[in-house]
């Protein structure tokens, strides 16, 4: 008697957990079918959070998020691949170079709104020039063509004829400004103080050479020329491979206008800190000294149109020389081509180095307008 109540107790026990086995399963069926919608809604909310977080401290703003309304610009395949990533150092850093790059990749023209930031200061074409020797080195030159120097680097024997100016800008009105090393900064100076994202690089396009093209367009654009200016990265995340992908940049722009001067806008890399940066004085301001380089076909690419990249920054220096002495430094010819083969007066200009400050190249932004509306008439 006793061992059949003890096996009755056993059969009620069993049969409670299998109601209690059978009502689990039935709520997650409910739960994970009936409302797949708040699963998901759950999930976006919280892995959102998590990239938010990620972002602030990785400083990524290219990936326009809104920290104060929370509002996100990130598809729900992006947030689940970060919310896995939190849990594998490596795949984040693998996932968050992709997610940068397929944003980079985009054409990230700067509209010019005819408006300018830099101090109003208001440089002549009749301004007075002289020569600063603190921070600054003795250009070194090989050639010479009238006023202009050149520092001969490539292994060709340059030439008076390579160096005459003869060559006519035809398409005097259009012009492509685009940036290789996007992400090249300044010595920071009141008013233009940033928080660098490497050494004298920054992805801010307030703070890095974007803004000193974004200056000389809105001069031009003044004068009236058609400018195209294009900020997209190159340099970043990776610096390796910055002149094949802004290749493709210049390629496209160069589809969709056509134009015989196309500028490669850098700071010179020369120097690394507080010790560099030529300078020369206008009108008692201190302004940013610019430099051309001109690559050619001495690296083994295929590049028959460097002799009038050539010519064509002999006539712009030229008339800067006449106009502001002592704006350029000498001409540097290279033998690597530089993209500079895509247009007729395609080049690298150089605008100051690290330790300029901002507001020195953007000045030096109003000669360089000035000189070009000189140029193209």
């Amino acid at each position: 008697m006793n061992i059949a109540v003890l096996n009755l107790r056993d059969i009620l026990k069993y049969f409670i957990k299998l109601l209690i086995v059978f009502f689990l399963i039935y709520i997650f069926i409910h739960f994970v079918v009936g409302n797949k919608s708040n699963i998901t809604k759950t999930i976006t909310n919280r892995t959102s959070d998590k990239f938010l977080m990620y972002c602030m401290e990785t400083s990524l703003p290219m990936l326009n998020i809104n920290k104060e309304k929370k509002t996100h610009n990130i598809s729900i395949t992006n947030l689940m691949d970060v919310e896995l990533a939190m849990l594998n150092p490596k795949f984040i850093q693998e996932k968050t170079d992709k997610v940068i790059e397929n944003k980079i990749d985009e054409q990230q023209i700067i509209e010019n709104k005819n408006t300018t930031t830099s101090p109003q200061v208001v440089i002549s074409k009749t301004a007075e020039t002289k020569t600063v020797t603190e921070r600054n080195l003795n250009g070194h030159s090989t050639n010479q063509y009238n006023t202009t120097k050149i520092d001969n680097q490539c292994d060709y024997e340059i030439t008076e004829e390579m160096l005459t100016p003869d060559v006519e800008i035809t398409d005097k009105k259009n012009i492509i400004i685009y940036h290789t090393h996007t992400c090249e900064s300044y010595t920071s100076s009141p008013g233009y103080e940033y928080e660098m994202t490497g050494n004298y690089r920054t992805t801010d396009n307030n703070y890095n050479i974007v803004r000193v093209g974004t200056e000389l367009t809105t001069y031009l654009t003044q004068k009236g020329f058609n400018v195209v200016h294009d900020g997209t990265y190159h340099d970043y995340p990776s610096y390796s491979g910055s002149y094949a992908r802004s290749l493709e940049t210049a390629k496209r722009l160069l589809e969709g206008q056509s134009a015989d001067i196309v500028i490669d806008m850098h700071r010179d890399a020369m120097g690394n800190g507080d010790t560099y940066g030529p300078t020369v004085m206008v009108d008692g301001k201190r302004v940013a000294q610019l430099m051309f380089v001109i690559g050619t076909d001495g690296g083994g690419l295929e590049h028959p149109n460097w002799i009038n990249n050539l010519k064509i920054a002999v006539k712009i220096q030229e008339k800067a020389n006449e106009m502001y002495p002592g704006l350029f430094r000498p001409i540097i010819i290279r033998n690597s081509r530089y993209n500079q083969h895509l247009a007729k007066g395609a080049s690298i200009i150089e605008v100051g180095a690290t330790a300029n400050t901002l507001d020195e190249c953007l000045l030096s932004m109003q000669c360089l307008a000035n000189v070009l509306e000189e140029v193209c008439k």
